[in-house]
């Protein structure tokens, strides 16, 4: 799944925004599809996130750490069947800092973490000075809620930014599955301009620094099958790591 005839190159897609292809191996792919299968299994299963304006996600989203509902975060989900979330693991702590050392290095200045509370960054607005983006190493990251999003059929998200964090640290995305085109967008509009990037099985998409709140979407899963090395037969997996920003201890 990961061998490439011309191997694909690790892009900055915009400042604080790093596409790295094929960074995850066939053993962790495979364990992370068995963990969010038994992850989908409860106390809260994958489900279609009803909207409040009425509408449905396409998407089946199951929540680690915290449940996100929108626009909140809560332990329990509330909108499901009250039960409290999944703990979230410790390991994944783990590969989420290894994937913001993959994307930005350990000194991170592109969009990594501060050593503030909860990771927020000192300084005007969350950002450090230098080169666009947040101060401090990888190891710093602390990801304590995971939203897994399976796409199947037509399935697409549509444009959006996540805001309901208090932190400003990156978004880890991982990518298991069909490839699908993935919509990076501007921070100040669902509108153009933005860069459409090809995701495929494998591959880690991290962004932080000025690329935080930036809208992005899936306007398309494009055919596939699936991911047979992972165990996967079909459709897409997105996990995205995120730090809240929230009391531990509530």
């Amino acid at each position: 799944m990961n061998e490439e005839l011309f191997p694909r190159e690790r892009a900055v897609v915009a400042p604080g925004a790093v596409h790295v292809p094929g960074w995850l191996g066939a053993d962790l792919r495979r364990e992370l599809v068995d963990a969010c299968r038994a992850w989908g299994r409860g106390p809260v299963p994958f489900r279609h996130t009803a909207l409040p304006g009425g509408g449905v996600m396409s998407v089946r989203t199951v929540c680690l750490g915290w449940h996100w509902q929108p626009y909140r975060y809560s332990r329990t989900a509330d909108d499901v069947n009250g039960a409290r979330v999944v703990d979230f693991p410790p390991w994944l702590v783990g590969l989420g800092r290894r994937a913001l050392a993959e994307a930005y290095g350990e000194d991170a200045e592109a969009g990594g973490v501060t050593a503030g509370a909860h990771g927020v960054a000192a300084g005007a607005g969350g950002m450090a000075a230098g080169a666009g983006g947040v101060a401090a190493g990888a190891g710093g990251y602390t990801p304590d809620t995971a939203l897994i999003n399976f796409y199947e059929g037509n399935a697409r998200m549509g444009m959006h930014r996540d805001r309901e964090e208090r932190s400003t640290a990156p978004v880890v995305s991982l990518s298991i599955g069909d490839p699908c085109v993935f919509r990076f967008g501007n921070t100040a509009s669902r509108g153009r301009p933005w860069t459409d990037v090809e995701l495929r099985s494998g591959d880690l998409f991290v962004f932080g620094g000025p690329s935080r709140f930036a809208y992005h979407g899936v306007p398309k899963v494009l055919p596939g099958a699936g991911d047979p090395a992972a165990g996967l037969a079909g459709g897409r997996l997105n996990i995205t790591l995120r730090e809240t920003g929230l009391p531990r201890g509530a």
